[in-house]
């Protein structure tokens, strides 16, 4: 199990913050685009990138672009303006970053997220020196559970996808990381070990990086 490289997904793995996506994505299919989804509706659709997710909802070319990306972009800035009074590291994280980094573990990010979010988590943590790579929604043309946001990390580490623990919180990356032929640990701020009952590449399931299990890695 003692693995050359670390992949983390950001949202959910990193930091505890999918409740607050929620509630932003809720008000702007339901209150300004009047999609008239339930909550658990708009739970479902929450994965890939804010323009997949749109065009998921009301059909693909239902949305023009220009609307596609101002929608996209104000919701990431209501998400940082609602978020931002909270933005931590899932508790222990911050430790095993450290140590990762002390044992020579290579680390990367691969997220679905837009770079102007990765950046308001790692500027305002003060965390960017931990990781030698960011894969963002920008670098990959196909998103979870599509293996390139991890592979690209893994090249852009130099390092073979079977060297690579991908940590995740989502069933598509999960399934992301399997794809792309990578063992996983999942960070359970979102869903149930349950639910990744498909998923033979998942080593164990996590409540924080405070999982004594961790400490096989290394």
């Amino acid at each position: 199990m003692k693995k050359k490289a670390f992949l983390f997904d950001l949202n959910g793995t990193m930091i505890h913050d999918m409740d607050f996506h929620l509630e932003v994505w809720n008000k702007i299919l339901n209150e300004d685009l009047k999609a008239g989804l339930t909550l658990a509706q708009v739970k479902q659709q929450m994965y890939g990138k804010n323009h997949e997710l749109l065009d998921r909802v009301f059909g693909k070319g239902t949305l023009d672009e220009e609307t596609i990306s101002r929608y996209s972009q104000r919701k990431e800035d209501l998400y940082q303006e609602l978020y931002r009074p909270h933005l931590a590291l899932i508790p222990g994280l911050e430790d095993l970053l450290r140590k990762a980094g002390n044992s020579g573990v290579s680390m990367a990010i691969g997220s679905a997220a837009t770079r102007f979010s990765i950046d308001f988590v790692l500027d305002n943590l003060d965390l960017r020196s931990y990781f030698k790579a960011i894969v963002g929604a920008e670098d990959v043309s196909r998103s979870k559970p599509d293996p390139e946001v991890f592979l690209k990390g893994a090249e852009l580490l130099g390092i073979e996808p079977e060297s690579c623990i991908v940590f995740e919180d989502v069933p598509k990356g999960a399934e992301a990381a399997l794809n792309a032929g990578m063992k996983a640990i999942i960070v359970t701020t979102t869903h149930s070990p349950e639910e990744f009952a498909q998923y033979p590449n998942i080593l164990f399931f996590i409540e924080d990086y405070t999982d004594p299990r961790l400490t096989s890695l290394f």
